[in-house]
């Protein structure tokens, strides 16, 4: 019993943790149109922070995955916790938009040294299909605290002003650093040997095909993911002129369907498709099969097409759960855990940013009917590029 509620523990201690950093690394998204009110700052200016973020999240994942495998994750969970607290902190008393960017360039940087050592971290004090259960309850933290922000910052604001939502999460952060210090276990035998083990000393992971591949499956699922994340409420308005506020909904409503998803796709993969490869082909054939029905039906009605988004970036939640969750610690022989981890997320990230753009200058050159007719293509070929790995991967484990 004893041992059982340890673990409890340490699973509501780094599912804290990732709750917090969606915190720390979403404050700044949400009050971004009050900014523009009392700033009168453009968009686009206030919006190049949002994007310094992300790129310098994306850039430090692969840093991050170095330093998780040398060095102990408890660290670096506590000095990216601390990092981004200071951040938020300097960004609720900063309004000159160049400082604002090198501010949030940093605190993009500190997130990224949160889920590549949270993965080695799970790894090793967890196995088998508790370790996916692991990584479930964690990623469902992240979820819970884009929902909690969604619906606390506009009542801080009114109230108190935008410097509260980040004076809110600095203080959230620095709880959860705490909690790290006190409670957070240390991996035992201290920093993890990175050679791989006798038989497979010429067997690089990093020259093998199958990892390439499946780091251009992952392109495609953050393509899709955040591409519609993004754009779903401008294709939404453009399309059935609903206003702004629909837009404002929708934005609360996805993390509550990314976590049905998560938790689909983890009873899928357990109960059903053991294989990875196999499974995230199967989440990405339900993907194309939502986007064909959308793209024949693109004006049935704007609760179909919601409907339709909704499950389409689900089966994509599904994919990024087995890919960057449940995939790296297939790596622990090669003693790359974080490493691979990191590598993995920073190339969600790669899709994340060419959809940004791509989705939105395809829109402009041909309308919004030519962007939605790709959406199944996408998936139909990341699920084309998974069933190619199944053979490689099975021989691989």
């Amino acid at each position: 019993m004893k041992e059982k509620r340890s673990v409890t523990y340490t699973i509501l201690l780094l599912s804290s943790v990732y709750f917090v950093s969606y915190l720390t690394r979403n404050s700044y998204n949400v009050v971004i149109a009050q900014l523009v009110r009392e700033t009168g700052l453009g968009q686009s200016t206030l919006a190049l922070s949002a994007t310094g973020s992300l790129v310098a999240y994306g850039a430090g994942q692969l840093l991050s995955g170095c330093f998780g495998d040398r060095l102990q994750p408890k660290g670096l969970l506590i000095m990216g916790l601390g990092v981004t607290s200071v951040m938020n902190l300097l960004m609720a008393f900063c309004r000159q938009p160049a400082l604002m960017l090198g501010i949030w360039c940093v605190n993009g940087l500190a997130q990224a040294f949160l889920w590549p050592p949270l993965v080695r971290l799970m790894s090793e004090l967890f196995s088998g299909e508790l370790y996916e259960k692991v990584v479930v309850a964690v990623t469902w933290g992240g979820s819970v605290g884009n929902i909690a922000l969604y619906l606390a910052a506009p009542a801080l604001i009114s109230l108190l002003g935008v410097e509260s939502v980040f004076v809110t999460a600095a203080l959230c952060a620095l709880i959860a650093a705490g909690l790290l210090v006190k409670k957070c276990p240390l991996i035992s035998g201290g920093v993890r040997s990175t050679a791989p083990r006798q038989g497979e000393k010429k067997r690089s992971p990093f020259k093998m095909p199958l990892v390439w591949a499946i780091l251009l499956a992952i392109v495609l699922q953050g393509l899709l993911r955040d591409g519609i994340t993004t754009w779903m409420p401008v294709y939404i308005d453009a399309t059935y002129h609903l206003g702004s506020g629909f837009a404002i909904l929708l934005g609360a409503a996805l993390p509550i369907l990314g976590i049905l998803s998560i938790q689909a796709a983890s009873l899928l993969h357990r109960r059903c498709f053991h294989d990875p490869m196999t499974c995230t082909a199967v989440l990405f054939g339900l993907g194309g099969l939502f986007g064909a029905l959308l793209s024949f039906f693109p004006q049935a009605g704007a609760a179909w097409s919601v409907g339709l988004c909704a499950l389409l970036t689900g089966s994509m939640h599904g994919v990024n759960l087995i890919l960057i969750g449940v995939l790296p610690a297939h790596f622990q022989r090669f003693g790359r855990v974080s490493t691979f981890s990191g590598l993995l997320n920073a190339f969600t990230y790669v899709g994340s940013a060419l959809s940004a753009y791509g989705f939105a200058a395809a829109a402009d050159a041909w309308g919004w009917q030519a962007v939605i007719g790709a959406w199944p293509v996408i998936a139909v070929l990341g699920a084309a590029v998974c069933l190619a790995c199944v053979r490689p991967w099975k021989r691989f484990e």
